[in-house]
Parts: structure tokens; C-alpha cells; sequence
């Protein structure tokens, strides 16, 4: 059956359904850049003076343990290490981190664990120590190939060492590389996009993301804004081209702005968009449990200055806010996630993660369904291809 139908409906949206932690995983934020990007809304700060890598790493230990009690007996899957630029850690405190992880949590036998890179921080010698240290997937923020527009965007490194560095982690024997690139840029034609993309290509990475340019709020960008951006309908081009372009090259798009070779998914990112659980340790990190004993959903985050986070690492101080996700603002949480990925979902998952009844969902995308933006088969739901286009309307769908 293609298309939606009430009959499938559920009589009673009012039963009790329980809620059920799904899979886990860790996220470890490291907070320090060389130089803040001008487009950059993350959490990062520019560093100053010597690194003290085992003052961090002690932090980070100190953090998760505390936080065990919220997970305790449930294995972790993946762990990804973002910033800022982790990669400004040496091997050495990367394996001193993950040998602390394994003592305090069940991480899984196969888990992926991916560290972020910045192509410009110099760390080319420390690839093989990474990987000696369990870190067995990179993603390298290249942005682009272009000199000049490096140079636009703020980046520390050049073409050529992002071309060194994705080689010399190829040499290490990493062969799971995430390659980040930029599209609509200040100036950009689609053929200088194109060229772009085909360079990045050439490099051989199992999985790209790639991403149009925006001004994000509090940043410079956002403050002063580059000149010769595109315009919307520009940008839907640019989307376009990108999309196919990698679909042509083997690349399967799953997510709104990711692309993967079979089987080379991050299965950390799609841990989040299916609405999985997460820790997060480190200054700013963000996290979200479900506690399926007293029926809660809580994210928190911890607090966002080093300074302070590494002050404060020790005592619960390092928790900045603590909220609960209330259960009528779930099934806008849910979707929000859910909705980015190019996959079916299925109504028992939308109940065990939200410990919402399906009826409810169904009635929220009532109007999803009359604009032919989503089918239903059984009690499995999937986005058509406009659906995936209208993403953003259907979620507001929750806010009503």
C-alpha cells in the first residue's frame, strides 16, 4: 500500500506506551582551535599559550564517571571526538583517553570511533598513533580545494595540505575518511563548485558531507556578512548539482547533508538523527538519556568555557543546564531528527523512543500525508521525494 490510510490508524491514541533507551553512544568535545573560523558557531575558542593535553584528559575522565549512574550496564556503539580541533591532541593523550573510556564503560568490539581533524593543525605525524589508540575513522574539514576561498573562509591550511594530510592518513592505514566540503561560497559559479567536488573526489574518501555555506548567528560571518553569496534559488542549484554529482560517483545520500560509499554510513551521526541517546563529556558538550525506570528523556550540557569546565570538571558544577524533554514536545524532537535521514521509520520506533502512542504522530502529519509528502505501508512511514524537500515544514507540523 503507497499511500496513507486512516483504516491503519489506531483506535485509542490514550494507551500507556512504554519508553525504551535505545542504542548509546559517547560524544567528546575539545574546545580549542589555532584560529576561530568566521563561519564557526560552535563551541571553540582560539588557542593561547601551551595545551595542557593531560589537564583535559583528566577532566574528561572525571566527567564521564560521573555520568555513568545515568547509563550504567548499557554498551556504547560509537564515539566521536568533535570541536574545536581534537586533532591539536597528541596519539599519546588520545589513547590515554580511550583506555579510560574502556575502564569505565562497555564499549562495543566493533565501535566506530571517530576523531575530527583539522587539515591545518599540523598533526600528520600523530595519524598512526591514532589509530594504534582504537581511533579507526577520521573526518578531515577540508571545506574545499580552492586557495582562494580557503582563504575566504578562514582556514588554516592550504590545498595542498589538505591533499598531505588526507594521504598521510591513508598511509596509516585509515581507510574509513570523512571529507568535509563547502558549496555556495562567496563568488562561487556551479562549474567552480563542480571542480571543487570533483578534486575532494579525487581523494578518495568513503564518505562525504557536504554543506552550503550560512551565516550563523554570533559569527563574524554573520556580522559581516562576505560578498557574492548566492541567493536561495541559487543555492537550490548548488544542492542540486552536489546531490547528483556524488550520486554519479557511488555516493548514496542518507542524510540531508551526508553522503556515503555502501556501508560507510557514520553510524555515530545516525545514532542521532534515528533518536538515539547520547553522553557528552567535555566543555560545552550536550547530551540526552532516556531513563526507561522513571520514564524521562533529559538533555544536559556542561559548561562551555575551558576554563571553567576544567574547574569545575569534578563536582557537578560542570553541568551547565539539565532540562527534562516534556512529553508533548517529544514527537517535535523525533521528527526534527528523523526527518533528515532518507530512510523509512517505523510507528513502534516513533513509540518506544518517545514513549508517545502512534496516534499521535499520525495525527501531526495528517497534513503531511494530504500534501503527498509521506506514505505509509503497514506501520512503516517514509518521505517521498518531495517530502524530503518539505522536511523542515513537516517538522513545524509538531509545533502546532
Amino acid at each position: 500500500m503507497d499511500n496513507h490510510s486512516t483504516e491503519q490508524r489506531p483506535s485509542s491514541g490514550g494507551e500507556a506506551v512504554a519508553l525504551i533507551p535505545p542504542p548509546l553512544s559517547l560524544y567528546i568535545h575539545f574546545p580549542w582551535c589555532v584560529r576561530k573560523c568566521p563561519y564557526c558557531d560552535f563551541n571553540s575558542h582560539a588557542l593561547r599559550g601551551e595545551l595542557d593535553e593531560m589537564a583535559y584528559i583528566d577532566a574528561l575522565l572525571a566527567d564521564l564517571q560521573q555520568d555513568l549512574p545515568a547509563v550504567w550496564g548499557r554498551p556504547v556503539h560509537s564515539v566521536f571526538m568533535g570541536g574545536g580541533t581534537p586533532s591539536l591532541f597528541s596519539g599519546a593523550a588520545m589513547a590515554r583517553l580511550l583506555s579510560g573510556v574502556r575502564a569505565l564503560l562497555p564499549l562495543a568490539p566493533d565501535a566506530e570511533i571517530t576523531l575530527e581533524v583539522n587539515p591545518g593543525s599540523g598533526e600528520f605525524d600523530h595519524f598512526l598513533s591514532y589509530r594504534e589508540a582504537g581511533i579507526n575513522r577520521l573526518s578531515l574539514g577540508v571545506q574545499s580545494l580552492d586557495d582562494a576561498q580557503l582563504k575566504t573562509l578562514g582556514r588554516i591550511h592550504s590545498a595542498a595540505e589538505a591533499r598531505e594530510a588526507v594521504a598521510a592518513a591513508q598511509a596509516a592505514g585509515f581507510d574509513n575518511i570523512n571529507l568535509d566540503i563547502m558549496f555556495g561560497l562567496p563568488g562561487q559559479s556551479l562549474k567552480q563548485a563542480a571542480a571543487d567536488l570533483a578534486a575532494l573526489l579525487a581523494l578518495n574518501p568513503q564518505h562525504v558531507s557536504a554543506y552550503q555555506l550560512t551565516l550563523e548567528p554570533n559569527t563574524l560571518f554573520a556580522t559581516r556578512p562576505p560578498a557574492g553569496l548566492p541567493d536561495a534559488e541559487d543555492l537550490e542549484r548548488f544542492y542540486d548539482q552536489t546531490r547528483k554529482q556524488l550520486h554519479k560517483a557511488g555516493f548514496r545520500q542518507y542524510e540531508v547533508s551526508a553522503y556515503a560509499q555502501a556501508g560507510r554510513e557514520s553510524q555515530h551521526n545516525l545514532n542521532y538523527w534515528r533518536f538515539g541517546d547520547y553522553l557528552g563529556i567535555g566543555a560545552g558538550a550536550h547530551a540526552k538519556i532516556t531513563d526507561g525506570s522513571v520514564q524521562t528523556i533529559t538533555r544536559t550540557i556542561k559548561q562551555k568555557h575551558p576554563r571553567f569546565y576544567l574547574q569545575t570538571a569534578n563536582s557537578q558544577q560542570r553541568v551547565q543546564l539539565t532540562e527534562a524533554i516534556a512529553p508533548s514536545h517529544r514527537p517535535f524532537e523525533y521528527l526534527l531528527n528523523r526527518l533528515r535521514l532518507r530512510e523509512p521509520w517505523t510507528l513502534s520506533h516513533f513509540e518506544r523512543a518517545t514513549g508517545i502512542h502512534r496516534q499521535r504522530l499520525l495525527e501531526i502529519l495528517q497534513p503531511a500525508f494530504d500534501w503527498g509528502a509521506i506514505t505509509q505501508n503497514g506501520e512503516t512511514l517514509e518521505l517521498t521525494e518531495r517530502g524530503f524537500l518539505l522536511s523542515d515544514e513537516i517538522v513545524k507540523l509538531a509545533l502546532d
